[in-house]
């Protein structure tokens, strides 16, 4: 008899075992589910879009002026002033380096930036990278909607659109930084991408002199070989107005006469992390290209590297 409980009782054990397994292998309801990375949207909206949509209540509108006297002379309504080398500084090696995640997530809180807000940016004067810059690091954190204004704050005031000294309210914002490590390169990549088989295009658009090695700034003065030096203001208007884009057809044909294609694995490269973000939103976000990344330590990290190769002279496909 003891002998045939104790089986019964071996029985139920290893029913009991069987639909604890299954239970604990089901999801739990009340447990989180983990999304995938936040897909950013980067474009470019016209002056009047803006004016139209400032009422918007998801809507933050980031000015990135460097002189803090241009902002409290005249900016847009609702806008609020982070100049756009807030976000760089010394790593303890390198100089103008992004600062680290923690503190970037701070300084968009500060400016009221939310998890849902629509960050629209936009700069002046004599170039469009700061505005890119800060789109390119909104996309780094994980925020899905970030707008370029067309045209800068020139475009905005030739559009006879509204301007104001009066100076926003808002709250600290809550926006929680997802970083995305997809969107950039390391030195450690670019080593590997230079000594193995990758098959990786480098788009330079520093100035051609600076390209080619003819000014002595750096440690090593040139370019990674191999790269193609396209100009940052080759893409916009230029003198008429550094914040303004060429067509998209324009841009295109520029890329097609350089055999640069939207099957390449293209790396953006410059001097500092920050030129190298007007043709990363463009080539990703405008024109669809899908293999895009910044190498954010640039020129300043690889010069410094003596075992690096080093390549002068001008581009002849320029």
């Amino acid at each position: 008899m003891f002998v045939d409980r104790l089986n019964r009782w071996k029985v139920r054990l290893a029913a009991f075992l069987v639909a604890l397994v299954a239970v604990t292998s089901l999801p739990l309801l009340n447990a989180p589910v983990l999304a995938d990375s936040p897909s950013t949207t980067i474009d470019f909206v016209s002056p009047q879009w803006l004016a139209d949509h400032a009422d918007d209540t998801d809507l933050r509108i980031l000015d990135v002026r460097m002189n803090p006297l241009d902002y409290i002379n005249s900016h847009i309504p609702g806008a609020v002033n982070i100049a756009d080398n807030t976000f760089r500084g010394p790593n303890g090696r390198l100089p103008v380096q992004y600062w680290e995640q923690q503190k970037i997530e701070a300084l968009f809180r500060e400016a009221g930036v939310n998890n849902d807000s629509h960050v629209v940016i936009y700069s002046d004067g004599n170039s469009i990278l700061g505005s890119t810059m800060v789109a390119y690091l909104l996309e780094r954190g994980g925020l899905d909607r970030v707008s370029v204004l067309d045209g800068g704050f020139k475009g905005y005031r030739e559009a006879s659109l509204p301007v104001t000294k009066a100076f926003p309210q808002y709250e600290r914002g809550n926006f929680t930084l997802a970083d995305n490590e997809a969107i950039r390169v390391t030195l450690d990549q670019v080593r590997e991408f230079l000594s193995g088989d990758a098959d990786v295009v480098f788009i330079d658009p520093r100035p051609a002199a600076l390209f080619a090695g003819e000014e002595e700034i750096f440690i090593r003065n040139g370019h990674i070989p191999g790269a193609n030096n396209i100009p940052w203001p080759t893409f916009t208007a230029g003198e008429d107005n550094f914040h303004q884009l060429k067509a998209l057809d324009d841009i295109r044909a520029l890329l097609a006469a350089r055999d640069i294609t939207p099957d390449d694995d293209i790396v953006v490269t410059c001097s500092t992390g920050r030129e190298a973000t007007l043709q990363y939103v463009v080539l990703k976000h405008l024109l669809g290209y899908p293999n895009v990344r910044v190498y954010e330590g640039s020129w300043t990290e690889y010069s410094a590297q003596p075992d690096l190769p080093v390549a002068t002279g001008r581009d002849p496909r320029a």
